[in-house]
């Protein structure tokens, strides 16, 4: 998902010049009436570039800026890259952004760090905002020392996503909780020419192969780091045979009845061949669904939906959550705020339901217990909607594997700072196993050496 970086180095300014030479970014074009004339002010906010995100994006001139006089300059980028460049932004105290999108694994670090603003004070006195309307494991995960550290825009876990018509016609059945074992059968009975079996994260990064790869990691037994009793990482485990067992198990899935070019295969690159109808199944994270369901899918209606696959332990999905931060070093914090507010409020969400091409289907979703009473939302996400929030609930964030690893949270990363670098360095040479250019020996060997580096 993003350059091998590690979160606590810090790099000028400058030197994100040349990558938002090349971000996509979309101004408001509206003047400042609604502020009686005066000089507009315009704020800087980075995004990831997944469909949602886009959809702010469209509405937010006519939705936000006409209202506020306050302009959006977007800078949208793909995981790897947003990561990258509000890592480095953020920890050198840039004025690069004065919103931007961070998830989980950085909103506790980064609040702890003291990087970006506490949001808690205002997201409690903001009426209209509705704090309590946040579901708790979300909020509890964006946050540390009880603090709110970044606002949910939308919130996920992991399940199987799988062509109902496509297995029917192969006999085959999805199990409701399936294994692992079970699904790459059905991947491969499905498996054709035109057809892959299913469409599994191969790209290099922590969050893009790492996350898939590492909730197939847990509950085959394996991890990254033991820990010691008072929370602390105590030894890379990457060369233990569970870790091997998993990664030959992931690479020889994708490499049998895989999507084509998986190395560089990501969630959109997935998204875009589930829809095009080029393959059968699909693990990644449940706001897919969403989109898949969604007014103008051409696979609408043809789904079902299976809790993330398990083999040693009983859950296996992730939780997760793409969320608005204030850096420490924003040049418009209180701006910053209203839009932080308007954009992950339960109105934008509704905004979102008639608004957008997608309708109801494709709102922002697993932020706010509102959103799962709102009866348009209830029909048109009847399909995924329960599935979701089940597969949330079951995330096991703080014991997600077979053995307790005390101060090692997360299921798809580990929540430790040495992560973000371990994971980008060896998903590079994961992903070269997939690709059939390195052995899974090798890897395995290059990945222990980088893992026990990292926590000396």
């Amino acid at each position: 998902m993003h350059g091998a970086r590690d979160m606590s180095r810090r790099r000028p300014a400058k030197v994100l010049v040349g990558v938002l030479a090349v971000a996509i970014t979309t101004a408001a074009l509206l003047a400042a009436t609604a502020t009686g004339g005066t000089a507009a002010k315009t704020i800087s906010v980075a995004i990831v570039a997944n469909p949602q995100m886009q959809d702010i994006a469209s509405l937010t001139p006519s939705l936000f800026t006409a209202k506020t006089g306050i302009k959006v300059k977007y800078t949208i980028l793909d995981e790897g890259k947003l990561r990258q460049v509000t890592t480095r932004d953020v920890g050198a105290g840039g004025k690069s952004f004065d919103a931007v999108m961070i998830g989980m694994y950085e909103a506790p670090q980064f609040g702890s760090a003291g990087l970006i603003q506490n949001l808690s004070p205002q997201a409690k006195a903001d009426k209209a905002y509705n704090y309590n309307d946040l579901i708790p494991a979300v909020r509890n995960g964006l946050s540390a020392n009880g603090n709110l550290y970044a606002s949910p825009f939308y919130a996920e876990s992991s399940f199987v996503m799988y062509r109902k018509d496509v297995l029917a016609a192969k006999g085959v059945t999805m199990p409701a909780r399936p294994t692992w074992q079970q699904v790459a059968t059905i991947a491969r009975k499905v498996n054709s020419p035109s057809m892959a079996g299913i469409c599994l994260r191969g790209k290099p990064g922590w969050g893009d192969l790492g996350a898939s790869f590492t909730t197939v990691l847990n509950t085959f037994g394996g991890t990254w780091w033991s820990s010691t009793p008072d929370g602390k990482p105590a030894a890379a485990q990457v060369d233990q045979p569970a870790f091997k067992t998993a990664l030959d198990f992931y690479a020889k899935l994708v490499q049998d009845a895989g999507e084509k070019d998986a190395a560089n295969s990501s969630f959109n690159e997935c998204l875009a061949q589930y829809q095009a109808g080029k393959v059968a199944m699909w693990y990644d994270a449940t706001v897919a669904a969403g989109l898949l369901e969604a007014k103008d899918s051409p696979v609408k209606g043809k789904n079902g939906y299976a809790l993330a696959p398990v083999e040693k332990t009983k859950a296996s999905g992730w939780l997760w959550s793409w969320a608005l931060a204030i850096p420490k070093s924003s040049p418009d914090a209180t701006s910053a705020w209203k839009y932080i507010a308007w954009a992950t409020s339960a109105q934008y969400i509704k905004d979102a339901g008639t608004k957008t091409k997608g309708g109801w289907a494709s709102i922002p979703p697993g932020t706010r217990l509102s959103t799962y009473k709102l009866p348009q939302y209830e029909k048109a996400a009847a399909a995924f909607a329960p599935k979701t929030l089940a597969a949330m609930q079951a995330a096991p964030i703080n014991n997600p594997g077979t053995t307790k690893r005390p101060g090692l949270p997360g299921v798809q990363y580990v929540g430790i700072p040495q992560f973000q670098d371990v994971g980008n360095r060896c998903t590079q040479l994961f992903s070269s196993v997939i690709a059939g250019s390195t052995k899974s020996s090798d890897a395995i060997s290059q990945c222990q050496q980088i893992a026990s580096s990292a926590i000396k």
